[in-house]
């Protein structure tokens, strides 16, 4: 119920605003006794217009403000005579008030604009990171980083295995990422980031940039579906001491694949870690290993790729 009222008040905020101004006026006119000390009441809704309008309708609320109360002390004295004229002291607090009012509607609308500006520039540098995250897990080159060549071998291995296209990619992806840290800890900031940019953008009434939020969704979306296998191939392949006759029952296909080609990368280059060293020599021995290390149909698939026919 509570978000359903905010949702309302945000779409008609303009509407709301000018209903709180004329309730004000109306209070001060017939039910309080000491009128100017209750000007202040405007500066309420001169706030809230400068916060979330901007500049220029901050000013035009101020403004409204002010013609509203000298109208009520115009017409009150032409409708009723009695009253006692505005004296100088009353003149200039009006004059004083309006003043302020102004100069408020302009420092919050200013203060309202650099924020908006800081979101536009943050929308962008994640819009930026983004594209670069997600045109760096199209790349297939050799020639790039180990991350990248390890994605390049497992992609061809899962295809050989005849994996789905679908799984193929998440694989790849899931590999160039075999060293971005720890991506579990991280999944929540990108629905966070989003939520946040299309709430900023409803707040200050202008459609959101589409472009940034579709990388941010399909970014996450992305995360979710690799992170699975690169925590079961930490798990399995890095923080498990045992190497050997491991029950390959519990461990995603998709995990052992990229262990595979990080396997055979390290043998490459001549880097395998201590565990290895003593059971691969060269890439032969990691016939050994399948059924007790690996998946046979992974081992297979890579040897349809290094040794056609063999």
């Amino acid at each position: 119920m509570i978000r359903r009222l905010k949702a309302f008040a945000l779409a008609h905020f303009e509407t709301a605003l000018i209903i709180i101004i004329l309730l004000g006026i109306a209070v001060i006119a017939f039910l309080v006794h000491y009128k100017l000390a209750f000007l202040n009441f405007f500066f309420l809704p001169v706030i809230l217009a400068g916060y979330y309008l901007g500049t220029r309708k901050a000013v035009l609320t101020a403004s409204l403000c002010i013609l509203l109360v000298v109208l009520y002390y115009v017409f009150s004295r032409l409708l009723v005579p009695s009253l006692p004229g505005m004296s100088l002291d009353e003149g200039l607090s009006i004059v004083t008030w309006a003043g302020f009012l102004i100069l408020t509607a302009a420092v919050i609308g200013g203060i309202a604009g650099q924020r908006e500006a800081q979101m536009k520039s943050l929308q962008g540098a994640y819009s930026g990171v983004l594209e670069i995250m997600l045109k760096y897990l199209e790349v297939a080159d050799e020639r790039k980083p180990r991350s990248v060549r390890v994605a390049h071998l497992a992609g061809k291995i899962a295809a050989a295995a005849k994996l789905s296209t679908f799984n193929v990619e998440n694989v790849k992806s899931a590999a160039l990422l075999l060293e971005a840290g720890d991506v579990r800890s991280n999944l929540h900031l990108y629905d966070e980031v989003a939520a946040f940019m299309q709430k900023e953008s409803k707040l200050t009434g202008k459609a959101g940039d589409d472009r940034a939020n579709v990388l941010l969704r399909t970014t996450a979306s992305l995360l979710k579906e690799v992170e699975p296998i690169l925590a079961n191939y930490f798990y399995h392949y890095v923080e498990e001491a045992k190497v050997l006759d491991k029950d390959l029952s519990t461990i995603p296909f998709e995990s052992s694949i990229i262990a595979l080609a990080d396997l055979v990368d390290r043998l490459n280059t001549e880097s395998l870690p201590a565990p290895w060293k003593d059971e691969i020599k060269s890439l032969q021995d990691i016939r050994k290993l399948s059924g007790r290390a690996f998946p046979v149909a992974a081992v297979q698939a890579l040897f349809k790729l290094v040794a056609p026919g063999a």
